[in-house]
């Protein structure tokens, strides 16, 4: 069987940390080309790499089958518009597009072009989520009345990466850490009914929002998104409240740190987080209390490459739909809104 030739459309953290690594290492990929303007970084790091000097150079090239769109927010639209016309497959980085309207046209795009398009929400294979995800599944909590997801950090000073901290449509904390966590949400709970958010900035000199708190509002149940540069003390990643229990969850999975120092993802017990972290159930059944602390599941960013693999050579279901990565764009568009407006947007 042909692999799939895979060109990368840069070569920054995106690149060297979340693809590069496991195209290179996976049996049905091949690490073919990247889109590099002036640097050759990929090419030192994989020798038999191509490197194009252009995107229209790249897409001239019929011997790729899939391009990660990975550069920009702002660039998301244009750069997969121009892959699917040329016939390439692609994922996107999240966030998927700027607006909902843009994502909707890439959506009929890659239908009317027969290819396939995903968005990399490789947060649905933390290890942290996979665990809340089976806990809730489970049915232990009985019926979910709230829950509360962090993505926070303590990052006082301004981003190095200009194109991060200057305020053009698509930057700012809610684009860049709230389409990871609104994305658990709507797949653990769907789209909500209406949307309520405050956004704003607190660090020296910031012109981006590095704050936000979205509340989704559903019919039996309320889920709160949460996110600040300024938390020094972490605080649970995720609360989940039901009408027979609750389960707190740290934010603790290891394979960003693990990519970040060159681990190959095909390791010995890749994505295990520490018996520490640990979350905690807490129970009452038939009158009895029970806290118990809940094993860990194992991280797996693979799996969406596996995913990937099996709906371009089996047209097997996208591991994520551009479908669901638009319904993001939507909430996000509605957590704007509602700041703006200062009122509860329904969706």
């Amino acid at each position: 069987m042909a692999l799939i030739n895979t060109a990368l459309c840069s070569f920054g953290m995106s690149g060297w940390v979340f693809h590069g690594p496991f195209i290179d290492v996976h049996p049905d990929f091949n690490l073919y080309a990247v889109f590099e303007r002036t640097k050759n970084l990929a090419k030192e790091k994989y020798s038999n790499i191509k490197t194009f000097r252009s995107l229209e150079e790249l897409l001239k090239d019929d011997a790729i089958d899939l391009v990660i769109v990975n550069t920009p927010n702002i660039t998301h639209y244009e750069y997969t518009k121009k892959c699917l016309e040329a016939g390439k497959h692609v994922v996107v980085e999240k966030p998927f597009t700027v607006t909902s309207t843009e994502a909707e046209e890439l959506v009929a795009l890659a239908e009317k072009q027969n290819v396939k398009l995903s968005v990399f929400q490789n947060r649905r294979w933390d290890s942290d989520f996979k665990t809340v995800k089976k806990v809730i599944e489970q049915g232990v909590l009985g019926n979910i009345v709230e829950a509360e997801f962090h993505y926070d950090r303590f990052d006082p000073e301004l981003s190095y990466k200009i194109h991060k901290e200057t305020p053009t449509e698509g930057v700012g904390s809610l684009y860049d850490l709230g389409s990871h966590i609104i994305d658990q949400a709507l797949q653990l709970f769907g789209m909500p009914n209406s949307v309520f958010a405050t956004l704003d900035s607190f660090r020296d000199n910031s012109e981006v929002g590095d704050y936000f708190d979205v509340k989704l509002y559903y019919h039996s149940h309320y889920v709160s998104l949460k996110s600040s540069y300024f938390v020094r003390e972490p605080l649970p990643a995720y609360s989940i409240h039901g009408t027979t229990g609750s389960f707190v969850k740290s934010k603790a999975d290891i394979q960003e740190t693990e990519l970040q120092k060159e681990i190959k993802p095909n390791t010995a017990n890749w994505g295990m987080e520490p018996e520490s972290e640990r979350g905690l159930l807490h129970t009452l059944k038939d009158g009895k209390s029970k806290k118990e602390l809940i094993e860990t599941e194992q991280g797996d960013y693979m799996a969406y490459y596996n995913g990937i693999n099996e709906a371009v050579i089996n047209n097997k279901p996208l591991p994520v739909s551009a479908e669901e990565a638009t319904n993001v764009i939507k909430v996000i568009e509605a957590a704007i809104q509602s700041n703006q407006e200062k009122k509860v947007i329904n969706l």
